[in-house]
């Protein structure tokens, strides 16, 4: 797949990497500071901002059990209820920061988690949907965004490929035909050394997609290298300051590192270019400071070239090193000073190959 486009911004290898800011539930219930970080997200040079649409009674229920409780990592002992109920975005909030996001010419869109979230982004009319790596094995669901006709990107972190083949191929056949496959690791945060960033060209190849990554790791640099491996669109969460707290918080970037994943990722897609063994116009000047043969000491016509008399040196305008073999024991054509680029015209009995 070439690629395809959100609000005509076009994302594919082609083009720039599609860079999108997760807010997720770092705008910590307040919505002032939902729409601090959509200014954020425009300054740092981000194509789109992102949100997810759920409620906790979505999700999950509310229940007290060891089974509705995170064991380890980032949220252990949380209930799964009262995370979501803290991290949700309110849905009457969701009007009021698209038209912020519309003022400032910043591309929206939203990951919704049930068929009544579809149902509301629908009539807000989004542009595009984000499918969360926890919901990519929720066929039923997939299928309801899909019947949008809308451009799809789907997180695949924990499913396997056969998982992942099944999702595509249930895109397809409902009615989308411009999906993007962000490859992931769901750990909050995600340790790099797991990260398998060849990964992202193997998805494109392999399912015929636009490719991309979602990224848990702290820091811009798996974000950075999985570009320069042909990630077309990169997500990345962020907030306002980690140290104010929040869900999401520990493992989001601030504005300002926000803004240098953008300016690095977009470096190393200039950097990527393509396949090339020619010769740049920038190292055209420095030609000259290729190593070539040359006179080092007087010879006088019909003497000998030998090893104290003929060096391969910079500069370059001399016959290519590969010759001096060949020239060594030929005799000189007629006189030649020290310093003088050896061409073919100085060497008597030449036998001169390619």
């Amino acid at each position: 797949m070439s690629g395809f486009s959100i609000n005509s911004k076009l994302i594919g290898m082609g083009h720039p990497p599609y860079i999108v800011a997760e807010m997720s539930g770092n705008h910590n219930g307040d919505i002032d500071r939902a729409f601090m970080l959509i200014e954020a997200a425009k300054q740092a040079g981000v194509d789109a901002i992102k949100f997810q649409t759920y409620t906790a009674d979505t999700l999950t229920i509310d229940h007290d059990g060891p089974e509705f409780r995170v064991q380890g990592g980032l949220w252990d002992g949380r209930s799964l209820y009262e995370l979501y109920q803290e991290a949700s975005t309110p849905w009457e909030w969701h009007e009021r920061l698209f038209a912020k996001c519309h003022e400032l010419g910043l591309t929206f869109f939203s990951t919704p988690f049930d068929e009544s979230a579809v149902d509301f982004l629908e009539d807000l009319n989004v542009p595009a949907y984000k499918v969360a790596s926890f919901e990519v094995a929720d066929l039923p669901l997939i299928k309801k965004i899909a019947a949008t006709g809308k451009p799809m990107i789907i997180s695949t972190g924990m499913a396997s490929e056969q998982e992942i083949a099944e999702t595509v191929t249930t895109i397809r056949r409902s009615g989308c035909s411009e999906l993007a496959l962000l490859h992931c690791v769901s750990a909050y945060p995600a340790p790099v050394e797991e990260m398998d960033l060849q990964t992202i060209p193997d998805l494109a190849e392999r399912f015929g997609v636009v490719a991309g990554l979602s990224d848990h790791t702290l820091g811009i640099a798996a974000a950075v290298a999985g570009v320069a491996l042909g990630a077309s669109l990169v997500e990345k969460h962020f907030t306002l300051r980690r140290a104010d707290g929040g869900p999401d918080a520990a493992f989001s970037l601030e504005p300002g590192e926000l803004k240098q994943l953008c300016e690095q990722c977009r470096i190393a897609w200039s950097a990527r270019g393509r396949v090339s063994y020619h010769r740049k116009s920038s190292e055209q000047a420095n030609l000259v400071f290729r190593r070539s043969l040359y006179v080092v000491k007087d010879v006088a016509a019909g003497e000998a070239f030998t090893v104290d008399n003929l060096r391969s040196i910079r500069p370059g305008y001399g016959l290519a090193p590969k010759h001096l073999p060949e020239v060594l024991g030929k005799t000189a054509a007629k006189d030649i000073r020290r310093g003088t680029a050896l061409n073919w015209s100085f060497i008597a009995n030449k036998c001169r190959t390619t």
